[in-house]
């Protein structure tokens, strides 16, 4: 398996892994699949600032990962919001974990501190749509639980609820260095 940064090209292989989270769980709050061009616009943002990753093996893409910001005002600059996507029948293969591993790789050489992960949970062990396999996922990977928020999101006719994940990857100084782009980090050490 091999991991790389993904490219708009592969866009439409990642939408496809990602359109049945939104059609048949509550892993994603999003209740309709976006459009490939819509799909795009959000790949490209995501690279202006950090990397979006891709796991793939003998050409067939298995699951990405990418971050977003925390929060839009500059004192948040540090932290950032993950996203994982594994593809059906792709599950409990290592992908995510070498994803994540490799996404807090080039985070650090970002010199990003705090990863966060929003997180749906079900109102008991699990239902139809949502299971609590991306909390234990998140736990396994050194995440800890920071916040719980009840019965926030809604989807098909279920209420849930949506926990915040964190896990801190570098130390906070009282002079931290600056974030360096994602375009700008050296591809050497990448």
């Amino acid at each position: 398996m091999q991991i790389r940064i993904a490219s708009l090209d592969d866009a439409e292989e990642l939408l496809k892994i990602y359109a049945p989270y939104v059609e048949k769980t509550a892993i994603t709050f999003e209740y309709e699949v976006p459009t490939l061009e819509e799909f795009k616009n959000r790949m490209t943002r995501v690279l202006e600032r950090y990397p979006y990753l891709v796991a793939e093996k003998e050409g067939e893409l298995l699951g990405y990962a990418y971050v977003s910001p925390f929060k839009e005002r500059p004192a948040y600059n540090w932290a950032v919001e993950t996203s994982i996507y594994v593809k059906e029948g792709c599950r409990r293969l290592g992908v995510g974990r070498r994803l994540y591993e490799e996404l807090e790789r080039i985070l650090k050489l970002q010199n990003i501190l705090n990863m966060e992960a929003c997180i749906a949970c079900p109102q008991g062990e699990k239902d139809e749509y949502l299971t609590w396999d991306s909390v234990r996922f998140h736990e396994r990977m050194g995440y800890r639980l920071v916040g719980e928020f009840q019965q926030c999101g809604y989807k098909f006719h279920h209420w849930y609820n949506m926990v915040w994940m964190e896990k801190q990857i570098g130390a906070h100084i009282k002079d931290q260095p600056e974030i360096i782009k994602f375009g700008k980090i050296e591809y050497g050490k990448f």
